[in-house]
C-alpha cells in the first residue's frame, strides 16, 4: 500500500511514556522540546508535531522594540495612541 511503512512496536512505561523510534524521529525532525499535539481516535492514538510560538520570547521582542521607540521618540500620550487606533480601524473598512 502506498504510504505505509513498516511498523514499530513500542512499550508504555510504568509512567505512561512512550519512546518514538529514533528513525521517525529523525524523518520527522522530532528532538528536545518538540510540541506534539496528541488525541485518541477510534483504537489509535494520534501524535502530530506542531509548532508553538514562544509566547514570552516575542513578548520579550516586543517589549525591547518599545523600549527603543520610547527612548528614541519618547513616550506616547493616550490621546495619540487613541488617534492611531482609530487611523487603523478606519483603513481596515
Amino acid at each position: 500500500m502506498a504510504g505505509y511503512e513498516k511498523s514499530d512496536i513500542v512499550v508504555v512505561s510504568s509512567k505512561g511514556q512512550v519512546v518514538i523510534p529514533q528513525s521517525e524521529r529523525e524523518k520527522l525532525g522530532i528532538g528536545p522540546e518538540t510540541k506534539l499535539l496528541v488525541y485518541g481516535y477510534k483504537d489509535a492514538i494520534i501524535m502530530k508535531k506542531v509548532e508553538v510560538p514562544d509566547l514570552v520570547k516575542e513578548f520579550e521582542e516586543l517589549y525591547e522594540s518599545i523600549d527603543e521607540r520610547i527612548a528614541k521618540y519618547g513616550e506616547l500620550s493616550e490621546e495619540k495612541i487613541n488617534q492611531i487606533v482609530q487611523k487603523c480601524r478606519k483603513q481596515r473598512v
